[in-house]
């Protein structure tokens, strides 16, 4: 039997450059800091400065043995991401790690800044377009990661092909499991092209089980928002410490045991706590028919269209 992974696991990262969306707080945050411990330079993801200033403070006062930047990007708008993305393609030389990790749950309706349904909007279709913008500083950087963090409710999740964007009808439940299953057929496609162009670059996924963090504060109302306003003090009991919910994607994003298209998640009852170990996903996050309109439809939402993978496997 194997020793479980834990953070003493990650390999030294000096000389490798993350950034991390939504590491102002919770998962990111940890796995900003945990980076850094390791010596990475590590981008931190944040909606405004003072926010990426904010936690960089936070982080500096553990004495990582890395380096922090701020980098101001708000998933929740294209051209946000695309001045996020600008910034790093002109003024980074490498990046091995990008971490898809910002994220909303459960919120009321909204749209984004370009009318997406702001759950798809932040949590896929804000990542697509990041992922496809730094493209090419990743395709550049020998055996680069990209790290999309999905969740164990992508299980009910279903993409819904005749209402992408929540217009016909709302549940805050639905279109977060929608999302967050579009995570994990982002991440087999994107490694499906990046095997077809040659690219030693791989897409991975993790879930962080059931972590003590602030997603999902905002309560959705009605008979299950109710429910789950009644139940939190038991679920935040049974929730393990935002460190350990990092673990996942930080094993995805370090361990040179990792392949291509793998997920990783808890290894206790029910994926919810534990140490990060390989992990399956449903059936429907297995449809390649499906990963591959998602893929059509967000190139052709975001505008954002992958040309770099063109250009290595030309």
């Amino acid at each position: 039997m194997t020793d479980p992974w834990t953070e003493e696991s990650i390999p030294d990262q000096s000389g490798a450059t993350f950034a991390v969306t939504g590491a102002t707080s919770g998962l990111g945050w940890e796995t900003a800091r945990a980076l850094a411990q390791h010596g990475a330079r590590v981008l931190v993801g944040a909606r405004t400065d003072a926010k990426a200033s904010d936690a960089i403070e936070r982080i500096a006062q553990t004495r990582p043995a890395g380096t922090l930047e701020p980098w101001v990007i708000d998933l929740a708008d294209l051209d946000s991401v695309a001045a996020g993305a600008s910034q790093l393609v002109a003024t980074e030389s490498r990046l091995d790690g990008l971490v898809n990790n910002a994220g909303i749950m459960w919120t009321p309706y909204g749209t984004t800044a370009q009318g997406f349904e702001q759950q798809l909007g932040v949590n896929h279709l804000g990542h697509f377009a990041l992922t496809g913008r730094v493209l090419p500083l990743l395709l550049d950087t020998e055996d680069s990661r990209v790290v999309s963090v999905s969740s164990n409710g992508h299980r009910p999740g279903r993409i819904n092909t005749e209402d992408l964007q929540s217009e016909k009808s709302y549940s805050p439940y639905a279109a977060y499991f929608q999302s967050k299953l579009a995570n994990l057929l982002f991440t087999s496609e994107l490694q499906r092209r990046l095997t077809d162009a040659g690219s030693s670059t791989i897409a991975v996924a993790a879930h962080p089980g059931g972590s003590a963090t602030n997603l999902g504060h905002e309560n959705p109302g009605g008979v299950r928002g109710a429910l789950y306003a009644l139940l939190q003090p038991l679920t935040g009991w049974l929730a393990q410490p935002a460190a350990m919910g990092a673990l996942p994607q930080l094993r995805a994003a370090t361990d040179a045991s990792v392949q291509g298209d793998d997920y990783y998640g808890p290894s206790g009852f029910g994926e919810l706590r534990g140490h990060p170990v390989p992990v399956d996903r449903s059936d429907r996050a297995k449809d390649a028919v499906t990963a591959g309109w998602l893929w059509d439809r967000s190139a052709e939402l975001t505008g954002v269209d992958y040309g770099a993978l063109r250009d290595v496997s030309s």
